[in-house]
């Protein structure tokens, strides 16, 4: 079993992508879409206090970003 990712909110990990050279390119309500030119893949992200660990998982899965490279920048 792995071991839980760090809480963190969405506008934390906003900050963290933009830094792994993700960009915004829209914002519908409480959920922010990021897009990575360099590799094209598309992030989207709710905008909440506190993220669930099993969401950031996913998300993390969906950009193709390890738990590794996340902690490097938190």
């Amino acid at each position: 079993m792995s071991p839980k990712p760090p809480l963190l909110s969405g506008r934390a990990l906003v900050k963290i992508f933009t830094k792994l050279g993700y960009h915004k390119i829209s914002q519908k309500g409480s959920l922010i879409k990021m897009k990575n030119d360099a590799t094209g893949s598309i992030a989207i992200i709710p905008d909440h206090k506190e993220l669930d660990c099993w969401t950031l998982k996913t998300i993390l899965r969906e950009a193709e970003i390890d738990e590794e490279t996340l902690k490097q920048y938190l």
